[in-house]
């Protein structure tokens, strides 16, 4: 398949890239590199021997958009870009708004003007809100707790109608959990521009000597050892879901919804402890007070994509730990290197 992939240079999207090359298809990546760098394609290269044709352009702009349209003719779109910082979406959620669904609806005008048919889309366990209880299938009650999470239930509700209205169509709406972890090479991994929203990345930059400890919120949790528990995904196996995914669309199978996550639950401080092993450093850490709407534990219920994918994690907590690591490590010694 020739396969576009938005936001192909960031986190999730990089690994994606190199699991869609890995099976032989071809990609096509588009970003405007808001939060990540055209650099990581370089990485892509080093790994898989193959540099995906890249543009730099903005979802926003529907004549930039249509033009990659016009200079390629895709059997499906993998659409992971968007901005996705909780906090950030309640202090400006016009912009999240404006971002997220309007890069949806100009996406899904241009496959339907250029007759593609098949669309992965990337969702968000934040749709659940806050859940009555774990394990979360995907019929649970919908409801989210911040701007950030409704464009991903707006988004949802939006590619359900098209595939509603267009029986031709296909989509899968995938609803991950906690991303974490690098590729095995230590050459991708998570870098954001910006300052982390997620503990990993926290957690990476204290590695990397950028900040000095993370705080954990809430040690009052009703869990083994008082920090909330959440479902870590290994980003391979995240984007291993994906072609697992795509594998479906090709299948006709109209509109698919599943959730991608392990069905386990780490707490923080198992996290915090795991890292600190693989680093050979305790990382510094310190209590503070839960913020508004956090649970006590939520973790995923995966059976439904085991069964209709064939979709399972290979990777636990140890190991998601050791690539984060060795990542972090590998960035910081070639940033070293080039002062």
């Amino acid at each position: 398949m020739k396969v576009l992939v938005t936001g192909g240079t960031g986190y999730i999207g990089s690994h994606v890239v190199v699991e869609l090359i890995k099976q032989n298809h071809e990609c096509v990546v588009l970003d405007n590199l808001s939060n990540s760098n055209e650099s990581v394609l370089d990485s892509v290269k080093k790994i898989t021997g193959i540099r995906p044709t890249f543009y730099k352009a903005d979802m926003l702009d529907k004549a930039a958009l249509g033009k990659v349209f016009e200079q390629n003719k895709f059997d499906a779109v993998i659409h992971m870009a968007g901005f996705k910082a909780v906090g950030e979406s309640v202090e400006k959620p016009l912009l999240y708004y404006r971002n997220n669904l309007d890069s949806t609806l100009n996406l899904a005008l241009c496959m339907k003007k250029y007759g593609c048919k098949n669309l992965v889309f990337s969702s968000s366990a934040t749709v659940y809100g806050k859940p009555e209880s774990s394990p979360v299938n995907e019929s649970a009650k919908l409801s989210c707790a911040n701007p950030y999470g409704w464009t991903k239930f707006m988004n949802e509700r939006i590619l359900s109608d098209i595939c509603n209205a267009d029986k031709s169509m296909n989509v899968a709406l995938l609803r991950y959990f906690n991303p974490i972890g690098a590729h095995e090479s230590g050459l991708i991994g998570e870098n954001p521009n910006d300052i982390p929203n997620n503990l990993a990345p926290y957690l990476i930059k204290i590695i990397m000597g950028e900040l000095p400890k993370i705080n954990v919120f809430g040690n009052d949790y009703d869990t083994p050892d008082g920090t909330g528990v959440r479902d870590y995904i290994h980003v391979v196996d995240l984007a291993k879901g994906h072609i697992a995914a795509l594998n479906k669309l090709a299948t006709n199978c109209g509109l698919v919804i599943y959730n991608l996550g392990t069905g386990k639950g780490y707490s923080v401080l198992e996290v915090i402890d795991a890292f600190s092993h693989a680093w050979g450093k305790q990382i510094p850490y310190s209590f503070a007070p839960r913020r508004a709407g956090d649970v006590d534990l939520y973790f995923a219920d995966p059976s439904k994509a085991n069964r209709e994918l064939g979709f399972k994690c290979e990777y636990n907590l140890d190991d998601m730990a050791r690539d984060s690591v060795n990542f972090a490590l590998t960035l910081k010694k070639a940033r070293q290197k080039n002062q």
